[in-house]
């Protein structure tokens, strides 16, 4: 393993996570739950087969994720966060707020995947934990949905879809990226192309304010 060999906090944490892919495969056990091989690589557009199974591997020794195999009829092997691996989610909220002027120009060739707003949506506030629970269903173009539900005042997501929403939010990448994150507001985002179904004060009801 490749190391600072400094006496440091942040060193030793970047021995062990500073590595490319590393904290992009945390985010997509944060975002997604138990994951098979199969999982990752699609939520990692552009990582090499081996490189992530070595990445694994290290993640593995350092204690950040463990490997199960999962009972038929999946029958493959699962990898999932230990408990210290799940306390990296504070960092890659930081990291994910602080790359936010970052995705105001979205590059031509940059991929995407609607999951990824998870880490985003995690740090939404409900403003009326008085009111009845909601579920509000993300999909980015040509993506599959990230679903967000709210109720006694917690927010929780997950990748998938509910049969019925209170309300919906279709649209670009960067249009739900800047709504979510408060970059830009619901009115604005649905002039630029942002497509509203169902009820507009649900969307209000979570978002920056």
């Amino acid at each position: 393993m490749r190391t600072y060999g400094q006496y440091c906090g942040i060193a030793k944490a970047l021995d062990t996570i500073g590595d490319r892919w590393t904290l992009l495969i945390i985010r997509e056990l944060l975002a997604l739950g138990p994951c098979r091989h199969t999982d990752l690589r699609n939520g990692l557009p552009g990582i090499a087969s081996n490189l992530l199974v070595d990445r694994l591997r290290e993640l593995e020794e350092a204690g950040l994720i463990h490997r199960e195999a999962a009972p038929p009829p999946v029958a493959t092997t699962l990898f999932s966060l230990t408990e210290r691996g799940r306390m990296l989610e504070p960092v890659l909220r930081e990291l994910s707020r602080w790359g936010v002027p970052l995705l105001r120009e979205p590059g031509d060739n940059d991929t995407f995947r609607t999951h990824w707003l998870d880490m985003p949506a995690r740090a939404l506030t409900d403003h009326r934990p008085d009111q009845p629970a909601i579920a509000l269903q993300l999909h980015a173009d040509g993506n599959e949905d990230l679903v967000i539900e709210v109720k006694d005042g917690s927010v929780h997501t997950h990748a998938g879809r509910v049969d019925h929403p209170t309300a919906s939010l279709t649209g670009p990448p960067h249009l739900l990226a800047a709504t979510l994150l408060g970059e830009l507001d619901l009115s604005a985002a649905v002039q630029q192309g942002l497509r509203l179904s169902g009820e507009r004060e649900a969307v209000l009801r979570i978002l920056p304010r």
